[in-house]
C-alpha cells in the first residue's frame, strides 16, 4: 500500500470487512434493507470512499458500534463512488438531500432520522 493510500485510503475499503456491515450494491440490496426495516431499524451509512473527511467519520462510527452493546440496528454501506445510481435512489424515495458522509436511519419503510459529516453518531440510530 502506498503512502499515499495509507494517508487517502486505496481502492480496498476495509469498512466492508467489517462484520456487522451489509453491502448495499444493487436495486436489490436496497429493496431487502429496506424490508428488513419492517423487523428491526436499520441505518444506511453512504460513504465516498475518495474522502477523507468521510473516512474519518466512518472510522469513527464504526469504533462507536464496536463499542456498543446489544444489536439495536442492522447497518448498511454503500459505496457512493462505485453505486452513485443507488445513492441519487435513497435521496429521491426518501426525499432527503444527498450528502456525503452520510447516515440514513429507517423504520417500517421511513426514513426517520437522518445526519451528515460530523454529526454521524450512534445515538443517531437509538433515538
Amino acid at each position: 500500500m502506498s503512502f499515499f493510500d495509507k494517508i487517502f485510503g486505496g481502492k480496498q475499503e476495509e469498512s466492508q470487512e467489517k462484520s456487522f456491515w451489509n453491502p448495499i450494491e444493487s436495486e436489490q440490496d436496497l429493496s431487502q434493507a429496506i424490508e428488513k426495516s419492517y423487523e428491526q431499524r436499520i441505518a444506511i451509512f453512504k460513504h465516498s470512499t475518495s474522502c477523507f473527511i468521510s473516512k474519518t467519520v466512518l472510522r469513527n462510527f464504526e469504533k462507536e458500534i464496536e463499542a456498543a452493546e446489544g444489536d439495536k440496528a442492522k447497518f448498511y454501506y454503500l459505496d457512493l463512488l462505485a453505486h452513485r445510481n443507488l445513492s441519487n435512489k435513497i435521496a429521491e424515495d426518501f426525499s432527503i438531500r444527498h450528502e456525503s458522509p452520510q447516515l440514513i436511519v429507517i423504520e417500517n419503510g421511513k426514513a426517520i432520522n437522518n445526519a451528515s459529516h460530523q454529526d454521524i453518531t450512534l445515538n443517531q440510530v437509538s433515538l
